[in-house]
């Protein structure tokens, strides 16, 4: 089974027919572009620990058949689906939790195709081939993380843990505008949201957004400033380099949607998101100032206004974030698929993702408590009607 040491080694044409078939959603983050820029911005190579060691298989004719984005890896790092406390009590027990494999987008938290394949058995077939590798690399463990529901649970096997996690997702209920999604919330929402808005407002800040290949390299270098600010803050240093952005900007103009803040002529922060055929992804923030509220504007409320005037029909907002839920964006679960090569490691880890999941679950009926629509009918929307397939 053919595992490949770079992406660059496979034809773009034969992987995007496998990552984004025609007919089918597409997923900026599995295009061949997207790990591409990866790999030759030095974001996501040998030397940062992700080494490539992409799956990709040719059927007897010489079609592409199956891929998937894989990794080997010597840390836990940059992944979202933290496994720090399963390499502990492994280490602690005299193994070697690393390398493992990782089939994975790099530092990208957004549910969508993994195992890249046209049907259920192929896709089972990528994963016993995955098994293997696992065993002939002497690697611990296999992680399949962030894929799609259906998939997930297709997929959950013997050898295979699943395993639960939530995200924030807004779902556009064709909406003609913003006051229209407004319309949906309960009285005191509403009144929070245009609050916050009006206060970044009136701190004089302004924001406008630059699409494609009308982002210059200076809009780079400022957004990159701002990236490597709360990069810096949050997991001490940034995951990607400064040429990544570039080449994501020439690689993939269609995808990219830049949005920067301005106040008294200068730019204070930006908010980095891609695009799909059906979703908004919002991937990356910073700011240099304090303004309160600018957040939820940038990331949040700018977000579903440019999904509306594209008639997309969600924004994914990234990882994490409680706080989400007041801004009208549902908790909606993501899933991953684990495989330890250890029998005791495998038994103690099952136990506890059966209890992790349970508490998953319930914790996503509380939030739904809490959503923020009107109780009338008119307007509510619930994440039980919106289960997707990222």
């Amino acid at each position: 089974m053919p595992f490949a040491s770079s992406i660059t080694s496979i034809p773009a044409a034969d992987w995007d027919a496998l990552a984004n078939p025609a007919g089918a959603e597409w997923n900026p983050f599995v295009s061949h572009a997207f790990l591409a820029a990866l790999e030759s911005s030095g974001s996501a190579t040998a030397a940062t620990g992700w080494t490539p060691h992409h799956l990709f298989l040719r059927d007897f004719s010489g079609f592409p058949q199956l891929a998937a984005p894989c990794y080997h890896k010597a840390h836990s790092l940059g992944e979202y689906v933290f496994d720090h406390a399963w390499a502990d009590a492994y280490h602690r027990a005299g193994g070697h939790y690393y390398p493992k494999l990782q089939v994975a987008v790099p530092f990208t938290p957004v549910s969508g195709p993994r195992l890249l394949a046209a049907t259920p058995e192929l896709r089972a077939q990528a994963l016993e081939a995955l098994r293997k590798e696992c065993r002939e690399l002497g690697a611990s463990s296999v992680h399949v993380t962030f894929l799609p529901a259906d998939h997930a649970a297709n997929l959950a096997t013997p050898g295979w843990l699943p395993r639960t996690d939530l995200q924030f997702h807004w779902y556009n209920q064709d909406y003609p505008d913003f006051d229209a999604f407004l319309a949906s919330l309960s009285h005191g929402k509403r009144k929070q949201i245009r609050r916050e808005r009006q206060a970044v407002a009136a701190a004089g800040v302004s924001l406008r957004w630059v699409l494609g290949g009308d982002i210059r390299e200076a809009d780079w270098d400022t957004f990159f400033a701002f990236y490597q600010h709360t990069g810096a803050r949050k997991w001490g240093r940034p995951y990607l380099t400064r040429e990544f952005f570039s080449i994501l900007g020439a690689s993939m103009p269609d995808a990219v949607a830049l949005l920067l803040a301005e106040r008294d002529g200068r730019t204070i922060g930006g908010a980095l998101n891609l695009l799909g055929s059906h979703a908004l992804f919002g991937r990356y923030w910073g700011a240099l100032e304090d303004v309160p509220f600018l957040h939820f504007e940038a990331c949040y409320y700018q977000a579903i206004e440019l999904a509306i005037a594209r008639n997309l029909q969600r924004v994914e907002a990234g990882a994490q974030g409680p706080h989400k839920l007041a801004r009208g964006y549902l908790p909606m679960q993501t899933h991953s698929l684990h495989h330890l090569a250890h029998p005791g490691l495998a038994r103690a880890v099952a136990d506890y993702l059966q209890a992790e999941r349970a508490a998953v679950a319930h914790d996503r009926q509380e939030l739904l408590t809490h959503a923020p629509f009107r109780r009338d009918g008119q307007g509510h929307a619930t994440a039980e009607n919106y289960e997707h397939d990222g």
